[in-house]
């Protein structure tokens, strides 16, 4: 089996069951600056763009922008931004070769440059997929934190931004400056309204550094909302491995995913530009938030349940918790009678069935997705996806035991140290934080709970000083350190 590496030159080697871009990749214009190139947008809006491309519409080749780290460019560049999709779906992966990233740019190397490909007349849709703490935002408040080190440093440096939203509005500015129309804004990233919420935090950084700017913005600028779902796990060695297989090419950058996907698009766009990603698949719809509350809560909600819990139980993916009878009695009853009766369906959708779907994805042997990954930033992620339903419940003076457990797994989990002592790597922004409250705190379970409860980044203070809430959390968390997740969980389900 040869080993060339897949790049344009070699794609004639592919094997015949391998799907390759079906179009002339010299011709494609830049019409996407992509923020945040990582597994997830590759696995997902570079495919359904893959697929418009090959229809013939060149105008929507994508430029993919690392806004920290070389690592995918070095990956792609050797490739000519070409990678191999693996779907796997039980004993047989399939590969797909994906050609619509043309180029990708590191953003810490050259801002100027990343500037100049935002302000270029061919980009039309600049998408973002840098996860929640990405946006410098207070995941409580949905507000711009100008506190944040990357916000302070792009007010004061506005022409050589780090953050996201430094790098939107430098490009805006530009355009505006050049009698560009300005680009359409598509936050793909798990956040309630995200594209109001990016809207509001674009708007309040270029309100600082340009009020007419901001106006400008606000007037003429478009910013739909999206829900995105498909699972992709982190990659692995085995990912190489089938790659290489399956193609015959070695790939650098190969991407593994479940076979579902689904993506929402409010239609919203500058002068209606796009790419006509519905003819593939994808929804463009008036109002998102129906299919968003429900992904981000029946999706998203159990997967952080989940996690949780399955870390300290010690479940090392989500395929394992849900095949433990316990966890998945556990989400099953989680999504039954907590979340789906707080969640409003959208049009023609039956919550039950979709819940149902979605353990059958979750319980996909061929996909790994380790309860470790999806436990990581969870101060960013917890408002939307737990306590979102927490409150609408506790509003309605329902019981909240089960969202209570995965709260306060949350908690157990940030300590630091699983249930056998041994210390956990917390990939959290506020990690700092929460290791002196729950060290200052001392060993008392409840004092621990009251003191992680008072942090207002993540728990609304109407909520925290809720009696409900902070019993009930209080006693999930006191039940997990006296008797470890699983025995609680049981508890719990009876």
């Amino acid at each position: 089996m040869t080993k060339d590496r897949l790049r344009r030159a070699t794609l004639d080697h592919l094997p015949a069951s391998v799907a390759r871009p079906a179009y002339d990749r010299t011709a494609l214009k830049q019409g996407i600056v992509h923020l945040g190139l990582g597994a997830f947008f590759r696995a997902h809006g570079a495919a359904y763009t893959d697929s418009v491309l090959a229809t013939g519409d060149t105008r929507w080749g994508i430029v993919g922008v690392s806004l920290v780290r070389p690592d995918q460019r070095d990956r792609l560049k050797p490739q000519d931004g070409l990678y191999t999709l693996v779907e796997r779906d039980g004993d047989t992966p399939r590969a797909r070769v994906v050609g619509s990233v043309l180029d990708v740019l590191v953003a810490p190397e050259s801002p100027a440059a990343v500037i100049d490909r935002l302000a270029h007349p061919d980009t039309h849709v600049v998408s973002l997929t840098i996860t929640e703490k990405g946006y410098c935002h207070n995941p409580a408040t949905g507000h711009l934190d100008v506190a944040h080190p990357n916000i302070v440093h792009d007010l004061a440096s506005p022409h050589a931004p780090k953050s996201a939203i430094g790098y939107l509005v430098a490009g805006l500015a530009r355009r505006r400056t050049a009698n560009l129309k300005p680009f359409t804004v598509l936050c793909c990233d798990n956040l309630p309204h995200n594209g109001r919420l990016v809207r509001g935090l674009v708007n309040e950084f270029a309100r600082r550094f340009e009020p007419a700017l901001a106006d400008w913005i606000e007037a003429h600028g478009a910013f739909p909302s999206t829900m995105v779902d498909r699972i992709v796990p982190a990659a692995t060695p085995a990912d190489l491995d089938d790659a290489l297989r399956l193609t015959g090419l070695h790939d650098a950058a190969p991407v593994s995913h479940e076979p579902f996907a689904q993506w929402v698009i409010e239609d919203q766009f500058v002068d209606g530009l796009r790419p006509a990603w519905e003819a593939h698949g994808a929804e463009i719809v008036s109002d998102v938030a129906p299919f968003e509350n429900m992904k981000l809560r029946l999706l998203n909600g159990a997967h952080s349940a989940l996690a949780y819990l399955g870390y300290l139980g010690g479940h090392e993916t989500i395929g394992a918790c849900v095949a433990d009878p316990v966890y998945r009695r556990y989400v099953e009853r989680l999504w039954r009678d907590e979340i789906v009766p707080a969640t409003p369906a959208p049009p023609g959708v039956d919550l039950a069935t979709y819940a149902g779907r979605l353990l059958d994805r979750f319980a996909n042997p061929a996909i790994r997705h380790r309860t470790w990954q999806i436990a990581m930033d969870g101060s960013q992620k917890l408002p939307q996806r737990l306590l979102a339903t927490a409150r609408l419940r506790i509003d309605r003076d329902l019981p909240i035991d089960g969202l209570a457990l995965a709260i306060a797994a949350w908690i157990r989990y940030v300590g630091g140290r699983d249930e056998h002592g041994a210390p956990i790597d917390v990939r959290d922004p506020l990690a700092g934080q929460f290791a002196k409250i729950i060290a200052d705190a001392g060993p008392d379970p409840s004092r621990v709970a009251t003191a992680i409860l008072g942090v207002a980044a993540v728990f609304p203070p109407a909520l925290s000083a809720n009696i409900r809430f902070s019993s009930a959390v209080a006693n999930a968390y006191d039940a997990i350190v006296a008797h470890g997740s699983r025995a609680a969980i049981a508890a719990h389900i009876g």
